[in-house]
């Protein structure tokens, strides 16, 4: 049977089953995926079904969820009264200090927190089916929601991370005149008792960035803004322009998707992005709004001044992580299909120029001198950490090692296989952007929540698939094992 026929034969049985009709509706794209995959097509189409699948129990689970997380930034500010929120008082947490909001201590934080992202993840999954099984709310409606959500968030204290203290410090470093690069948090006039000091976790603050140059500059101009004794005001900043970047990013998709209610629910109505991305004022939300623009660019035509710009992009977006490579990777492999080998080298080569420009004509090769060192550490929730706990027992220089050498390999690997998972007739750029940074979540020994951002972004303008309930169970997941501010493995990392 061909295509076609088994096409008009569907049609037929949903016409004589509104029931099926429905569950057609619900259904993914048939994708080969096993026991495992089809236990959690069962899964989902019991969820779906049920109330969750709803427009407003989805939304109400969603708001309830991300209203928990924000409670945390509002109430627990008091220093080493909790683990999961910064001790600085941005606006809105300082009005509710004043208000008489109670201090939250760490068992109670930690309760909130865990419903808080669960509840995040099943409002999200709920929207979505919502939207599969007929919902359609006005996109621009959904930005504009999403748009006053942010704009009440990033006047919290940041939620789930301590990175935008270790931010700001490599900011004022950088003000001060010296290396972020070399010089670290202690080396601060006054140690321990400098106000950006003591915000950095005591176990990091002689960790010097691993950021690229262009989100030092980002952190110095934060930072000019907070002068040397108010480090909350360059914290603050730093979550104003997170906050835009992510609107920024969504409002591209509004304009570009082919189905902008998805996209909007995907991006920017994403209770967990928010969480994770604008109140951890993480640099992952400009890394996915440089990614979205370069692929939109380089699927708008191929002319010259295309290939250029998009190397361009692909550079800047180097400059503040390293990370953005996939991106580049994600471009190229379209081109790669159809020959198109001037189109490469042109935009390769823009990107090589701009990145190395970027780097050795600010700070030289001090930039690059803590990534081997990053890249070597495994964290706690990756699988790689009983890989290393056993092979420690043997040989840990060894064990290390060889895990630096086997990851980029299953990488690649798995890249393959999630690419192969999604339909042909998508664009091979989104396709295969989205399953390297998938990937590089699953496979890297140093993996956060936040980490997935050019995933998600690139996922919103394609169309539905199975990789979207992976995507959202691997980051909460990710989310719950990791939002405690003073975690060990909670460091400042590429």
């Amino acid at each position: 049977m061909t295509r076609g026929t088994a096409a008009r034969a569907q049609d037929v049985a949903m016409a004589q089953d509104p029931h099926e009709a429905q569950a057609a509706k619900l259904a993914e794209p048939p994708i080969p995926g096993g026991r495992v995959e089809a236990m959690m097509g069962v899964l989902i189409r019991v969820l779906a079904f049920s109330p969750l699948g709803r427009p407003l129990p989805a939304v109400s689970l969603s708001a309830l969820g991300f209203g928990l997380v924000a409670f945390t930034g509002l109430c627990a500010t008091a220093p080493g009264a909790s683990a999961a929120t910064l001790p600085v008082l941005l606006p809105l947490t300082a009005l509710a200090r004043r208000l008489g909001a109670p201090v939250l201590y760490p068992d109670v934080t930690n309760v909130i927190m865990y419903a808080g992202i669960t509840l995040c993840c099943l409002g999200l999954a709920g929207m979505l089916w919502a939207n599969s099984g007929g919902w359609s709310p006005d996109p621009r409606r959904v930005f504009w929601s999403a748009a006053a959500v942010v704009a009440v968030v990033v006047n919290i204290t940041p939620v789930g991370t301590s990175d935008p203290a270790s931010y700001a410090t490599y900011g004022r470093i950088a003000a001060l005149g010296h290396n972020p690069y070399l010089y670290t948090a202690a080396d601060l006039p006054g140690g321990s008792h400098n106000p950006y000091t003591a915000l950095v976790d005591p176990r990091w603050r002689s960790t010097p960035s691993v950021y690229g140059p262009v989100a030092t500059w980002m952190h110095l101009a934060a930072a000019l803004v907070g002068g040397g004794s108010r480090p909350w005001l360059a914290i603050w900043v730093l979550m104003i322009i997170t906050g835009i970047a992510f609107l920024a990013a969504g409002y591209l998709l509004l304009r570009t998707a082919a189905n902008p209610v998805r996209a909007g629910l995907i991006w920017a109505a994403n209770p967990l992005l928010i969480y994770l991305l604008v109140m951890g004022a993480q640099l992952d939300t400009f890394i996915a709004l440089a990614g979205i623009t370069a692929i939109l660019i380089s699927r708008r035509d191929a002319t010259v001044w295309h290939d250029l710009a998009v190397g361009v992009v692909i550079g800047v977006a180097c400059g503040i992580k390293v990370n953005a490579v996939f991106v580049g990777l994600g471009i190229a492999v379209p081109l790669i299909r159809e020959r198109a080998w001037a189109r490469l080298l042109r935009t390769g080569a823009v990107a090589a120029v701009v990145t190395s420009g970027l780097y050795f004509f600010s700070y030289g090769t001090t930039a690059l001198r803590a990534l081997p060192a990053a890249s070597s550490r495994v964290i706690s929730q990756s699988f790689w950490r009983l890989f290393q706990m056993v092979g420690d027992q043997l040989d840990p220089a060894a064990t290390s090692t060889l895990i630096g050498v086997l990851w980029p390999p299953l990488l690649l690997a798995v890249a393959w296989y999630l690419y192969n998972r999604l339909s042909r007739d998508v664009p091979a750029v989104l396709a295969a952007t989205c399953a390297l940074t998938f990937a590089w979540v699953l496979m890297a020994p140093w993996t956060l929540a936040w980490y997935t951002a050019l995933a998600w972004v690139t996922l919103a303008l394609l169309p539905r698939n199975s990789l979207t309930r992976w995507l959202t169970l691997v980051t909460g997941v990710l989310a719950l094992a990791h939002f405690n501010a003073g975690h060990p493995d909670n460091h400042p990392t590429p």
